[in-house]
């Protein structure tokens, strides 16, 4: 039977202020199922709790996607990326949206927040390539995050898209932190509370 995408809710409020969405990260080429199991989709669990626990009027929901890899052309997170954001904009009309999205995931995010209701976008350890579309415009906050020792994905692939998205009129914050690796585990509390702290801070300044 083929995979679908799946959203997983973190104990969504009833009217909530704001959404934000989860991505994880993934691989470059595979049509294998996501496990729900699998440590891409782990791995961005904590960041789901702490962000679903910061504030009660912000629902936080974390996209798994259908199968595991980019897949070239066929990019295929950023459809199920795009599956999530019109079930959000079905269930919450008119919420703003933040992206948080880590590798893969944060690859993913570049490619979909154009959708207008995205306001907020954080990616770490970001997967970027040349040709990815650069999505700033004025009004959009953005967090590029990397570690400098990622021997998976290129810190100066955060920076150069940090660059690109300034110009095109995006408010941007590049944070690169000395020794940290792709899996953001060095200090992964710290990075779970410095991601929650800025998505919450920039849609507070949307809801208040």
């Amino acid at each position: 039977m083929e995979s679908a995408p799946d959203l997983q809710w973190v104990r969504p409020p009833d009217d909530p202020r704001a959404v934000v969405l989860v991505l994880h990260g993934g691989t470059q080429a595979s049509l294998a199922p996501v496990s729900r199991y699998g440590l891409p989709v782990l791995r961005l669990v904590p960041f789901a709790w702490s962000l679903a626990r910061a504030r009660r009027d912000v629902a936080v929901a974390l996209l798994r996607y259908a199968v595991r890899g980019w897949n070239g052309t066929e990019r295929s997170p950023v459809a199920d990326a795009r599956w999530a954001l019109a079930q959000v904009a079905d269930r919450f009309p008119g919420r703003p949206i933040a992206l948080v999205g880590h590798s893969m995931g944060g690859r993913t995010a570049l490619h979909v927040m154009d959708d207008p209701a995205v306001e907020v976008v954080v990616t770490l350890a970001t997967w970027v390539e040349r040709g990815d579309p650069v999505h700033g415009r004025p009004g959009l906050s953005v967090f590029l995050a990397h570690g400098t020792d990622d021997r998976i994905t290129a810190p100066r692939g955060s920076s150069v898209m940090a660059r690109a998205l300034r110009a095109k009129g995006a408010d941007v914050t590049v944070e690169l932190v000395d020794g940290e690796g792709h899996a953001l585990m060095g200090r992964a509390r710290w990075w779970h509370r410095r991601v929650t702290a800025y998505v919450m801070d920039q849609l507070g300044r949307r809801i208040a």
